[in-house]
């Protein structure tokens, strides 16, 4: 059994995904923000790689059910009725709709998991629900990958801190490096740099930064809340909802 982490999705092997349980993380800001779509009643959100194949996806859709939702270098797109602002996902507003969402970083990570066992979307607001699903899949021998969506295409301080929070759920707070890659134990040390401060390591993340600077800081600190989406997001065919209850 191991637990992986990758930075990054660009030149992710198939075989680094095939068979494993997979969480995707793009914490600030495209998995929070799924989350709390789903939490607050969206039936589904489907991930674009591109916003023209976003467009395209939406008008072959019952329109009066869809919403477009994204952002390119952290601005929404024109013309989408919403950004990708976990904020934006009010319950009068995704109750019941289908989202279709392209983002700079988050979307091309999901569509990077062809051949996985199963694909978990991660963030702080689910961290429990995801790590106990993380531990039943080691308890059951299947070797894990957390995947970090990054920061244009490199490593994003972010998602490596989240990172180190799951591989730490996944291993049910044993300390051990036994089955860890490279990229896991930076991760693991990350968080015993930051401890719980994720505040502080979204904050100093450059894109925390970037997010504060642009006027998105609420996004930030709504990030780094805690389990206050209990939900289990699952990804397949595009399509990211919420698994069925056992």
């Amino acid at each position: 059994m191991t637990v992986h982490v990758a930075f990054t999705p660009l030149g992710l092997p198939t075989a680094d995904v095939a068979g494993r349980t997979v969480v995707v993380i793009d914490i600030l800001r495209a998995t929070t923000t799924m989350t709390a779509a789903l939490h607050h009643g969206a039936r589904a959100v489907i991930v674009a790689a591109e916003t023209d194949e976003a467009i395209t996806l939406a008008q072959s859709l019952d329109r009066t059910d869809v919403l477009l939702a994204g952002e390119r270098h952290c601005v929404r797109i024109p013309g989408f009725q919403l950004g990708n602002s976990p904020g934006e996902m009010l319950p009068e507003t995704v109750r019941g709709r289908t989202l279709v969402m392209t983002t700079t970083n988050g979307t091309r990570a999901l569509l990077a998991t062809a051949g996985a066992h199963e694909v978990l979307v991660g963030a702080a607001v689910n961290l429990s629900v995801v790590g106990a699903r993380l531990r039943d899949a080691v308890a059951a021998g299947r070797d894990v990958l957390v995947l970090c969506a990054g920061r244009e295409s490199g490593f994003g301080m972010d998602d490596a801190y989240l990172a180190g929070r799951f591989v730490t759920e996944a291993l049910g707070g044993r300390r051990t490096r036994k089955g860890l890659n490279d990229a896991a134990i930076v991760s693991v040390d990350l968080v015993r740099r930051y401890g719980h401060r994720i505040d502080r390591a979204l904050a100093l993340s450059a894109a925390g930064r970037e997010l504060i600077r642009l006027g998105f800081g609420a996004d930030v600190e709504a990030a780094g809340q805690i389990d206050t989406h209990p939900v289990l997001p699952t990804y397949h065919d595009r399509r990211v909802t919420l698994a069925a209850a056992a």
